[in-house]
């Protein structure tokens, strides 16, 4: 048989097993409590808002037709006035809207990254992100993350000598561990990429959901307009995945690149959902529905620690963040979660293996947790089913 004529580029093309556990979780058939994907939870999308904006929205055969490539005219004016004000307040000619924060990753490396540059990940990080870059021929550096997001001090000497094209952080609420990248390391960061002439990719898909503490100025704010700084944002996590619709900020140089580079991929981001969207920042739905959502994802959070306190506090340590949707957890018995994955399945609950958030595959003590997409209840049980099947495993 006739060999296929692959790119070399497929090389880089690893997937996702994150984004993979959707296919496999709708394959079970018995009750599984879903701690693996990084979901709102079903009652938190705002369906019957949505509804009744895409029932006036919708109606209109325009809505189905082509957009502006840098995105629909009332979305755009809706986004900018849901920003001001905020640690990301911006311009019309730094934003373009993307189906997702994925394509804005995607955009990034199609504009940037050539074969061979280096790009420095977070470790964990959030491996659709880097994948990205692989598929596109970057080499990775992996840098620690502890309490306090990405361990900046630990840059220069981990990349002996090399400049970085890019350094690609979750600076709010990380995923998977749930850090926070603190004050003094953003300035620190920003400083370094500055030096160095890098590129900092700032994807922060989390940051309007803290529930505790105190907000921390964004990289866009602390950049001040550098055109270094290329933000990445969606609308996934704060209303629908399913919508696939995000944005980018960045330098106004970029914008016709991007749309030259968008154009190339999809012409257009999906409009039915940008009208919808466009509906639901002008009526005002936004922050209400933030509240809610904070407080809910406070609750989860709590009960998720609390039952991991009870179940694993003998063999496990765990990340306590302030906002988002994950908790990272570290076994000090030996147990291998990708081994311990599989039982936990047959058991009735699923997370994602350490492994997953790392491109060269540590982690093999560690898993993610997401808390935001599952009620009080449901955590308790699927905790206690984690830990009947870690004591299967090692008994």
């Amino acid at each position: 048989m006739t060999a296929l004529p692959y790119a070399a580029r497929t090389a880089g093309l690893v997937g996702s097993v994150i984004d993979s556990s959707t296919s496999l979780l709708h394959k079970q058939t018995h009750d599984i409590v879903r701690f693996a994907m990084g979901s709102p939870a079903a009652e938190a999308v705002p369906a019957k808002v949505l509804s009744t904006i895409a029932a006036e929205q919708l109606s209109r055969p325009d809505a189905y037709d082509y957009a502006a490539t840098e995105g629909d005219p009332p979305l755009h004016a809706a986004l900018l006035e849901m920003l001001r004000g905020t640690s990301d307040e911006t311009t019309a000619d730094r934003l373009t809207i993307t189906a997702g924060g994925m394509q804005g990753l995607d955009l990034f490396c199609k504009i940037f990254v050539d074969p061979g540059d280096l790009v420095v990940v977070e470790s964990p990080t959030y491996t659709n992100g880097s994948a990205t870059a692989l598929s596109y021929g970057a080499e990775l550096l992996e840098v620690p993350v502890d309490d306090d997001g990405m361990i900046v001090d630990d840059l220069p000497g981990l990349l002996n000598g090399r400049t970085p094209k890019a350094i690609y952080t979750i600076p709010t609420f990380q995923n998977p561990s749930g850090a926070t990248l603190s004050l003094a390391r953003r300035h620190r960061l920003l400083d370094h990429a500055r030096s160095w002439g890098s590129m900092v990719i700032d994807d922060d898909p989390y940051g309007l959901l803290r529930f505790a503490g105190e907000p921390l100025p964004t990289l866009r704010e602390l950049a001040a307009g550098d055109p270094l700084l290329f933000a990445v944002r969606t609308f996934s996590k704060i209303v629908a995945p399913g919508l696939r619709v995000g944005w980018v900020d960045a330098d106004p140089e970029l914008q016709q690149l991007l749309i030259n580079a968008k154009q190339a991929m999809d012409t257009c981001t999906n409009l039915p959902a940008q009208r919808l969207l466009a509906g639901f920042l002008d009526g005002g739905h936004l922050e209400d529905h933030l509240v809610t959502q904070r407080a809910q994802y406070k609750v989860r959070k709590e009960a998720m620690h609390d039952a991991l306190t009870e179940h694993f506090g003998d063999i496990a340590r765990w990340t306590d963040p302030e906002g988002g949707f994950f908790l990272w957890v570290t076994l000090e018995n030996g147990v291998n979660t990708e081994q311990l994955f599989e039982i936990a399945l047959a058991e009735g609950v699923a997370f994602i293996p350490g492994p997953a958030f790392s491109p060269s595959g540590r982690f093999t003590d560690a898993f993610r947790l997401c808390f935001a997409s599952t009620p009080p209840d449901r955590i308790r049980e699927g905790v206690a089913r984690l830990r009947r099947a870690a004591d299967k495993l090692v008994g």
